[in-house]
């Protein structure tokens, strides 16, 4: 996939934006692909962290995922975790 390897060709791209979303709150972040899809899972405190983030860091997100060929604009979705009593790590 081609963000697999806009990451190994050039992983101070990837550092930078997370060392911002870190400094602002992030919690945990992840990638996961299909044979055309892209899904980035992050784990925010609360949503204004997320939005202050995306504020400064959107232009060059939006620039590194363009490189790896995608080109739709990312719809942020916020989701909120339901204790159940069930949760694994």
């Amino acid at each position: 996939m081609a963000i697999e390897k806009l990451g190994a060709d050039d992983g101070a791209l990837f550092e930078g934006v997370i060392a911002d979303a870190s400094s602002r709150g992030l919690i945990s972040h992840h990638f996961y692909g299909s044979e055309t899809e892209v899904l980035v899972v992050d784990e925010w405190p609360d949503e204004a962290s997320f939005r202050a983030f995306f504020e400064h860091s959107g232009p060059q997100i939006q620039e590194m995922m363009a490189s790896a060929g995608v080109t739709s604009r990312p719809e942020p979705e916020f989701w909120r975790h339901l204790d159940v009593g069930d949760d694994v790590g």
